[in-house]
């Protein structure tokens, strides 16, 4: 399971007697917790003004391309669900993203399509 539905913020609620309010927020400010399915990977691109001034936007965009969707969307087949974050920490590899918990430096928006196919 990666999120969290709806029944089981009930179920927390019920069990530790915690407001479903203080659930749905602590929920929404982690980022590794979702509130909605994620797709099988998750690719993170990084936002962080290193990646950003070394090309980030335009591996963004290329990403969105190849997926067809944007950033906080899940492709229609399940397989990828993309969201950007404010910085990965690898600055001097940016720009940077990372997919399943394995981070690519270096990208440009002619090397996004093929990193993302060996993940189909």
């Amino acid at each position: 399971l990666n999120w969290i539905p709806p029944e089981a913020i009930t179920r927390i609620n019920k069990r530790l007697k915690i407001p479903t309010s203080e659930i749905y927020r602590v929920a929404s400010f982690y980022t590794a917790l979702s509130l909605k399915p994620r797709g099988r990977h998750l690719v993170r691109v990084c936002a962080g003004t290193a990646c950003y001034v070394r090309g980030g936007p335009r591996v963004l965009d290329s990403v969105e391309r190849t997926l067809g969707i944007g950033a906080g969307e899940t492709t229609s087949d399940g397989k990828f669900t993309l969201e950007t974050v404010n910085c990965l920490g690898c600055c001097a590899l940016g720009p940077v993203v990372e997919i399943d918990g394995q981070y690519h430096g270096k990208l440009s928006s002619a090397t996004v399509e093929k990193l993302l196919s060996s993940y189909n």
